[in-house]
């Protein structure tokens, strides 16, 4: 399946008829020899296989005259085929190797002119999902992954980039970009393989974001003096949303929504910088609300100070966040003039 992506449309057609051509050729020579040579099934699929693939015969050979004569038509029917199919064969290999040398090294390529991009360190489970969120907002990803099987199981890859290696080595992750991205997630299956890629990245990017994965709980502070700014859990988120779902099912059920996206309400994070029209605006006086009918849940200033449910008199200041709800509509609008 991972050679028939490689290689070419007329190639994999090709290929199918040479498959099929081999089988009719079986069959035709199983019916012959049967017809002619009064044999049974078994010896007759013997016969058959013995002449297309040249090893001849041995132990028997036909008797009769018919058999004899429908041998040579035979030989020279079948073998012929079965050299074709074997030389489409050949050439698909070929053709995908040829393809797979010049993909990798245009990736390569490209690869060292990213930047702003997102690194995902392990392929697994936690990967590969945090691989489709990016995925579907178009944002550039370079997957590190030692394991190759792991590799073909994520969707839409060749979008995207993929360094088959150890995630833990430095050269690895200077190979990635690490020294231009804007983020990295750790999503490795070890701690100590998450600490070690945390340190090492930290070292490379002093201004990098980094998300790592904790298999334990101990390891949270861990990852955290190393250099991570988030550390995820899934044990402990997984039992926070079960106890949610349990004792407060409408709750869970709305937050479920919007992680999936059913409902049209997205959260998102609108950056103030120095040349938005919403610095130095009180939130009362911009469009945020009473145009866009969007929700400002809180705005985290510039010296990390957050602030809950800001009242329409809390001024916008440059190096402000603002963590907004609403529809995805109006939050497109809202991006795009604060650009």
């Amino acid at each position: 399946m991972f050679l028939l992506q490689k290689i070419s449309t007329d190639l994999k057609r090709k290929l199918i008829y040479a498959h099929l051509a081999i089988v009719i050729m079986v069959t035709i020579g199983t019916v012959g020899f049967k017809y002619f040579e009064g044999l049974g099934w078994l010896d007759s699929i013997y016969f058959s296989t013995a002449t297309l693939t040249t090893v001849g015969y041995g132990d028997i050979v036909p008797v009769t005259e018919g058999g004899k004569n429908f041998t040579v038509f035979f030989i020279f029917l079948g073998v012929g085929t079965v050299l074709y199919a074997l030389s489409i064969l050949a050439q698909s290999f070929i053709q995908a190797e040829i393809i797979s040398a010049l993909g990798l090294r245009r990736k390569n390529k490209e690869m060292k002119n990213l930047s702003n991009h997102y690194i995902i360190c392990g392929a697994g489970r936690v990967g590969r999902r945090v691989f489709n969120t990016l995925d579907k907002e178009n944002i550039p990803v370079v997957v590190i992954e030692i394991d190759e099987k792991r590799v073909e199981k994520i969707d839409n890859i060749d979008n995207h980039y993929v360094l088959v290696g150890d995630a833990t080595l430095e050269k690895n992750l200077i190979k990635a970009g690490v020294e231009r991205a804007a983020g990295l997630a750790s999503c490795l299956a070890a701690d100590a393989s998450n600490v070690y890629v945390v340190l090492t990245a930290r070292d490379l990017n002093s201004d990098l974001h980094i998300v790592s994965r904790a298999v334990e709980e101990q390891a949270e502070l861990k990852l955290i003096r190393a250099g991570a700014n988030r550390v995820v859990s899934p044990t402990i988120i997984g039992s926070v949303s079960m106890s949610r779902a349990l004792t407060k099912p409408a709750i869970a059920d709305f937050m479920d929504s919007i992680v999936a996206e059913n409902l049209d309400l997205v959260f998102e994070e609108i950056p103030i910088r120095n040349n938005s029209d919403y610095a130095g605006r009180m939130l009362k006086d911009t469009n945020i609300s009473s145009e866009l009918n969007l929700l400002v849940v809180a705005i985290r200033r510039k010296d990390g100070e957050m602030i809950f449910r800001p009242s329409g008199s809390s001024k916008i200041l440059e190096g402000d966040l603002l963590i907004v709800i609403g529809e995805a509509e109006s939050m497109k609008t809202l991006i795009q003039l604060n650009q």
